[in-house]
């Protein structure tokens, strides 16, 4: 009888080598990069350097050069800083660069054409509803709260006083040491220099709201 003939060894099959996949950094988001070009604009026309500006906000030069160049996103608070130690309010981000003198003789803004703030890792953005100019002092502005969305855990000032009325959805506000729950069709007024903070407390709803600033010591 014939012996069985031995099996042939497996042969190895060499696992073929992906190629890592090249993870591509995202773009900086075009809102950064035209806020930063504003805040440098009007910190050029104001004739303040970088070191300036630091040194009246606490804020790193590394971190301001950052924010003008669109690398970084800033904060609500953040930005409210910086628009008071350049004199101007919140308003003057948006829209056109500002000319030498701020001056604007616009009196209407349409609907389609209302410029955007959006800070997108906070999930806050504010339409300006007035038109804008760096000498505004009373500005009209519209702000959506995604659900979770927020100004941060730290109360912020700024200067001015301001108002609204919630149009949709649930707003947590807190000024100083009080936080109050606000429904639609309520509304509320404070003084700016007072710590506050908000934020939206849903999870799946918007907050939208009526809100009025009126900078009273800007120019």
């Amino acid at each position: 009888m014939r012996k069985p003939a031995a099996a042939k060894p497996a042969r190895k099959v060499r696992a073929k080598k992906v190629p890592a996949k090249t993870v591509a950094k995202p773009a900086e988001p075009a809102m950064d990069v035209a806020v930063g070009r504003r805040i440098r604009d009007i910190r050029r026309v104001r004739q303040f350097s970088l070191e300036t500006v630091a040194a009246r906000t606490d804020l790193s030069i590394g971190f301001l050069s950052q924010i003008e160049r669109g690398l970084s996103s800033p904060s609500l608070r953040v930005l409210a800083t910086l628009a008071d130690v350049l004199g101007v309010g919140i308003a003057a981000l948006f829209g056109a660069s500002p000319s030498a003198d701020g001056a604007s003789d616009q009196v209407v803004t349409r609907g389609l054409q209302r410029p955007e703030l959006k800070l997108w890792r906070t999930g806050v953005s504010k339409q300006l509803l007035s038109p804008a100019s760096a000498d505004n002092r009373l500005n009209l502005f519209l702000v959506h709260l995604e659900p979770g969305g927020s100004t941060g855990d730290e109360l912020y000032t700024h200067d001015g006083e301001e108002a609204g009325l919630v149009l949709e959805g649930e707003m947590m506000l807190t000024v100083d040491s009080e936080t109050w729950s606000l429904k639609t069709g309520d509304g509320f007024r404070f003084a700016s220099r007072r710590p506050h903070r908000f934020s939206n407390p849903a999870q799946v709803a918007k907050a939208v709201v009526l809100w009025v600033n009126c900078v009273t010591g800007a120019g």
